[in-house]
C-alpha cells in the first residue's frame, strides 16, 4: 500500500482543531524526532470525559482530517471500549484517554526524554 507524504505541520493542527472541537482535555504534542528507534515523529495527547466523549473527539479527528488531507488513520485501536483510543496517522499517533486510565498509563512519563508542549484551548 502506498501512503501520499502529507503535512505534518497540517496532520497535526487538524488532529487539534478535531479534539478541541469537541471540547478534548489536557492536549499535549510530543515530539519524538530526536529519540532514537521511535515509531513515529510525533505523539498527540488528550483526555475526554467518558465513553461518549472518547468516541466523539477520534470521529472529530477523523471527520476533518479526511475532509482537508483526504486522509485517512493506518490504523484505530481501542474504539469498543473507549477508554482509550489509539489512532496511527503513521508520523503521528494520538492517543485520546479517559482520566483514570491516561493516569495509569502514564505515557507523559514513559516519553519524559520527548520535547513536550502542552496546548492551551481558548
Amino acid at each position: 500500500m502506498t501512503k501520499i507524504k502529507v503535512n505534518n505541520d497540517l496532520l497535526i493542527t487538524l488532529i487539534i482543531k478535531g479534539l478541541e472541537d469537541v471540547k478534548g482535555e489536557d492536549i499535549q504534542l510530543f515530539d519524538l524526532r530526536e529519540i532514537e528507534n521511535t515509531v513515529t515523529d510525533y505523539f498527540i495527547i488528550c483526555t475526554g470525559n467518558s465513553n461518549t466523549q472518547v468516541n466523539a473527539l477520534s470521529q472529530s479527528i477523523q471527520k476533518l482530517v479526511s475532509k482537508e488531507l483526504k486522509d485517512k488513520p493506518w490504523h484505530i485501536e481501542g474504539e469498543a471500549n473507549a477508554e482509550w483510543i489509539l489512532m496511527d496517522y503513521v508520523n503521528v499517533v494520538v492517543h485520546i484517554f479517559q482520566k483514570k486510565t491516561r493516569e495509569f498509563y502514564d505515557i507523559e512519563g514513559l516519553w519524559g526524554d520527548a520535547k513536550i508542549t502542552p496546548i492551551t484551548t481558548a
